[in-house]
């Protein structure tokens, strides 16, 4: 995010509030990722190190943070950092995250990351988030409502329903990997249906130089993925393309969409 604020930045009283939660700030690092954030910093205090995100409570982004704060408490300790504290202070809230050493997975063919990005995918498909909260079925319809660009993206929501937590960024960057992979960045989270997170990941393999049938297989190792209709994953594709053609057109992310979309076309089902 550009113009991020720096910790000597912020309003006296909150950084008191925080030094309160966390203890004496002796160092502050800004995160060097990240867009969601108007702060965002490791911060090396005499009680430790904790990671503090956040923003000023009248932003857009000001919902994310309370997103993140909000499915926290359902998210195991080996899936993703514990929330530690939250301040809110003159118009800013900021979040105290346990500090996870890690670096970013490595998504590409062949990686030894690939495995325990796996096994993290599971436990997320695993967990039972707030009932009825956050329904991207609901959200996606809505997206798509004005889009007839193509006929498969307006197919998507009705296959998208279902209980299961759905991260819904699963980037490399959101992924730290060191023993196992944690992830983090929760601010997108919603329920769905349990093939919505590996059908992410094919995208994200592809842009990171996988075909996307070689994608595909490694999501059908979920059950989930794999028992899903063509045509829901097919539809998923292509909405993923309208949508994100919108807000990141050119991007990696989006040509790999549009690369997995024109697959599926190729060799899935055909529109009735």
């Amino acid at each position: 995010m550009n113009g991020r604020f720096e910790w000597h930045e912020l309003p006296a009283d909150v950084r008191r509030a925080v030094q309160d939660r966390a203890g004496l700030v002796r160092n502050a690092a800004n995160a060097s990722v990240g867009r969601n954030s108007a702060f965002a910093a490791s911060l090396d205090t005499t009680d430790g190190q904790v990671f503090c995100k956040g923003g000023r409570t009248d932003s857009p982004q000001a919902v994310m943070h309370r997103n993140e704060a909000e499915v926290n408490p359902f998210l195991p300790e080996e899936l993703a950092p514990r929330l530690l504290w939250q301040v809110e202070r003159d118009g800013w809230l900021l979040l105290g995250f346990e500090h996870v050493p890690g670096r970013y997975a490595d998504l590409s063919p062949g990686s030894p990351d690939l495995p325990l990005v796996a096994k993290t995918v599971g436990k997320i498909s695993s967990i039972t988030p707030p009932v009825g909260r956050r329904v991207i079925a609901d959200h996606w319809r809505a997206a798509l409502s004005n889009e007839t660009a193509d006929g498969w993206a307006i197919r998507a929501p009705q296959h998208m329903r279902g209980s299961t937590l759905v991260h819904s960024d699963l980037n490399p960057l959101n992924v730290l990997v060191a023993d196992t992979a944690r992830v983090v960045d929760w601010a997108w989270w919603r329920t769905g249906a349990a093939w919505i997170d590996p059908a992410f990941m094919v995208v994200r393999l592809v842009a990171e130089g996988h075909e996307p049938a070689q994608a595909e297989e490694w999501a059908a190792q979920f059950d989930g993925f794999r028992k899903a209709p063509g045509e829901a994953i097919t539809a998923f594709a292509a909405s993923l393309v309208c949508l994100w053609e919108r807000k990141f057109a050119g991007t990696p992310a989006t040509e790999a969409a549009r690369r997995w979309f024109e697959h599926r076309k190729a060799n899935g089902p055909r529109l009735p």
